[in-house]
This record gives C-alpha cells, sequence and structure tokens, in this order.
C-alpha cells in the first residue's frame, strides 16, 4: 500500500500561495475526515504551518493522486493549478522526508525545535479523527524519536533556532538599539512567546502584547514588565509601537492600511517596522506601499537565516546519517507487518475455530458424554477444521498444476520426504 506525502512549502511556494492553502486548527478535523473519505485513501495526516502544509496518506495502489486531487478540491482551485509548487515523495522517500521534517531539516530554520510539536499536533488530531492506523501511527512515533536522537546527538540546535529568534535578529539590523524601541507584538502562542524572550535579552524595555484573550497576553507579558491589550483596541495603541510582530491563526488580516495610516500620521514620519510571521498573512500586503513603513513576511526571513545554516552544515550531515539508519528500520518494521498480516488471520481463525470446538466439547462433558467421546470429538472435529481450507486449495493447486502453490505447501508444511 503506497506510502505519499505531498504538499508545498517555503522552498516551492510564495506566502501568497501558501496563506490559501492552509488548513488552521478548526478546520482540520473535518479536512481530514474528508481528505480519508476519499476513495482508495486508507489514513491521512494533515501538517499545516506558517512554512508548509503538508499531507500524508497511505493509498490503495492506483489512488496515488487521491490526495492531491482533494487539496485541489478543498482549496478551490482549478485542477492542475497547484501542480508546479507541490512535491511528491512517495514510499521510502516520503518516510525520509517525514523523518526529515519533524527533526527540522526542511524548515526556514535550520533545526528549529517548534516543528516537532507542530507534527505531534498534526498526529493527535489525525488520532482524534481516527484516520490514523498502525503503520503511519508506528512511522510518526518514529519520527519523534528521529527528531530526538538528532537533537542529542549532533548539534545541529545548538543556540538559538526559531522564526522567532531570527525575526528578532532582522529587527536588530534595523534598530540600532532596540533599547529605546517600544515593541507591539499581536498573538500569543509560541512564536510571539520565543520572540518575547530573544527581546528581553537583546535589553528591549517597552512591549505591548495584543490578543483576543486578554488574559493570555498577561500571562506572557506580566513577568517581563510589559502590559497586555485586547485585539480590539490595538488601532489605540499602534502609533506606539516602533516595531510591530505579529503571528496569530488568524483567517483573515487584523491590520489593514487605513488602521497604520491613521498610526503613522500620530507618528510624525517616525519610522514603523512590521514583522508578519503569520500564514495566512495577519498584515494587509498593500500596506507596504505607505511612507515611512516597513513591511517583512516570514518569505524575508531566508537570508536573516542563511548564515545559521552554514554553521550547521556539520551537524546536518550527522543527522542525515541517522535519518538513514531510522530509515532502513523502519522499512524493515513495515515489511515484516505486510507480510506477518496472513499469518495473524490464520492465528485468528485457528483460535475462533478451537473456542469453537473447546466450548462443544465442555456442553458434552457437562451434558454427562463419556469424556473420552468428547475428547475424539474435540481432536478430530479441530483436526478438520483446520485442514479443511489448506487440502482444498491444495487439491484444487494439484487438479489446475500450480507447482508454485505446491512447492510453497511443501515448504511451508515440511513434507519433503514424506510422499510415500
Amino acid at each position: 500500500m503506497p506510502l505519499i506525502a505531498l504538499g508545498l512549502n517555503h522552498h516551492t511556494a510564495p506566502v501568497a500561495l501558501r496563506e490559501q492553502v492552509a488548513i488552521d486548527a478548526e478546520a482540520t478535523a473535518p479536512a481530514l475526515l474528508a481528505l480519508a473519505s476519499q476513495a482508495g485513501v486508507d489514513e491521512a495526516v494533515i501538517l499545516s504551518t506558517c512554512n508548509r502544509t503538508e499531507l500524508y496518506c497511505s493509498v490503495q495502489e492506483g489512488a496515488e493522486d487521491a490526495p492531491g486531487a482533494w487539496l485541489h478540491a478543498h482549496t478551490q482551485m482549478t485542477p492542475g493549478r497547484l501542480d508546479e509548487f507541490l512535491y511528491r515523495h512517495t514510499d521510502d522517500e516520503a518516510v525520509r522526508h517525514v523523518f526529515r521534517v519533524a527533526t527540522g531539516l526542511e524548515s526556514m530554520v535550520l533545526g528549529e525545535p517548534q516543528i516537532l510539536g507542530q507534527v505531534k499536533n498534526a498526529w493527535r488530531a489525525a488520532r482524534s479523527a481516527r484516520t490514523l492506523h498502525a503503520p503511519m501511527d508506528r512511522l510518526l512515533q518514529n519520527a519523534f524519536t528521529v527528531a530526538k536522537r538528532v537533537r542529542t546527538e549532533t548539534r545541529i540546535g545548538s543556540g538559538p533556532v526559531s522564526v522567532a529568534f531570527a525575526a528578532v535578529r532582522l529587527v536588530e539590523q534595523a534598530f540600532a538599539d532596540l533599547r529605546e524601541s517600544c515593541v507591539l507584538l499581536v498573538g500569543a502562542g509560541d512564536t510571539i512567546e520565543l520572540a518575547i524572550r530573544h527581546l528581553i535579552e537583546r535589553g528591549v524595555q517597552r512591549l505591548i502584547v495584543a490578543n483576543r484573550t486578554i488574559e493570555t497576553a498577561q500571562a506572557l507579558v506580566n513577568p517581563v514588565g510589559g502590559y497586555a491589550i485586547a485585539l480590539a483596541d490595538l488601532p489605540k495603541h499602534l502609533a506606539e509601537a516602533d516595531i510591530v510582530i505579529s503571528a496569530t491563526a488568524s483567517r483573515t488580516p487584523i491590520l489593514d492600511a487605513p488602521m497604520l495610516r491613521a498610526a503613522l500620521r500620530q507618528r510624525r514620519r517616525r519610522p514603523m517596522l512590521l514583522m508578519d510571521l503569520a500564514v495566512p498573512r495577519d498584515i494587509e500586503p498593500s500596506v507596504a506601499k505607505l511612507p515611512d513603513l516597513f513591511l517583512y513576511t516570514i518569505d524575508d526571513l531566508q537570508q536573516a537565516v542563511e548564515a545559521g545554516r552554514r554553521s550547521r552544515e556539520a551537524s546536518v550531515r550527522e543527522a542525515e546519517a541517522i535519518i538513514d539508519l531510522q530509515v532502513e528500520r523502519y522499512l524493515a518494521w513495515s515489511r515484516a507487518n505486510r507480510f506477518d498480516r496472513p499469518l495473524r488471520c490464520y492465528r485468528a481463525t485457528a483460535e475462533a475455530q478451537r473456542d469453537e470446538v473447546l466450548a462443544r466439547a465442555r456442553e458434552m462433558l457437562a451434558a454427562g458424554r463419556d469424556p473420552g467421546q468428547a475428547l475424539e470429538y474435540l481432536a478430530h472435529t479441530l483436526t478438520g477444521k483446520l485442514l479443511h481450507t489448506p487440502s482444498v486449495r491444495l487439491h484444487e493447486a494439484a487438479e489446475h498444476g500450480d507447482q508454485a502453490l505446491l512447492d510453497a505447501a511443501a515448504r511451508l508444511f515440511d513434507m519433503h520426504g514424506h510422499d510415500e
């Protein structure tokens, strides 16, 4: 049964396209059920982050195109619209890709640890939706183990490695002294939490966190001396910010041109730097045309992270060696699991037949029948049931000259030398 990994990421598609394909947390469960209901799709996992949307599916032979067809239909794009941006890995390459994603080797910020948590969330969502069975469940749990080994046995995670760190680093290049700047952060997820940590390390003293749930924002900012505001109050405080970093799960922009134009008027030509780390984007792209405003999206971080990537090249080679070994181990388990299935089915059938005959023999004893008769019934009937299907198939093979099956049976039942 082919395993497919299909998707697009920051290497293959711009943010404008990625945000059209992104699937948010609330939409994941129904999307999983819809994907798994496609003809030929047996298992489905959806991973959607700011940098990628990927489908992991096990499919029946001939249904390899089903995930791509579903993605086009789900995004309401014409068939083939996404093809030039999509990559597809099958079987062993799909296994390798899953392991690379979980370890951060496919991330914009090489080795960033947040992706592992996102893969785990995708796994939990698929488990809850019951679109995950033993083979892919084992694959993802192996991916978690591989990611942990890579992080402990290599230096790929040495130093700060995250989108948040890259964003703060880019902001630092634009502002000579961050300590004199006011930073407004929109959202309260992991990216914003990491950004706050890095900003504090660089001496930022004026922090504002805006979030739909103000209590969540307060929990983030109170320990570091900033203040929290409700998202609805954002226009009142926007003019205070020299730097805005936004990373929410909103499906529509939170900051638009009229809001920013009003803030810039109040700032009297003092420049603003906006960093949009969300997909779909939090900041309306047209605001980039406003004077005294500098807008960066997540795709603009590539240059900022390149130096860190070069410094980790040796660790990448070590990580690849660990992944190669674990891919082989998973494939060996998968082959054994696939070929072991007939044995499990045969054993289950035999045990059911045993239980049925044993129950009848016990009834005979309970009814006062002679124990010898009960034992004879048990032995004769059980032997007949166990040998019936193999005997019929071997008889058919002999009639049709199926020598391959006869030879296999001779090996299976060790019948060589017992022809007389």
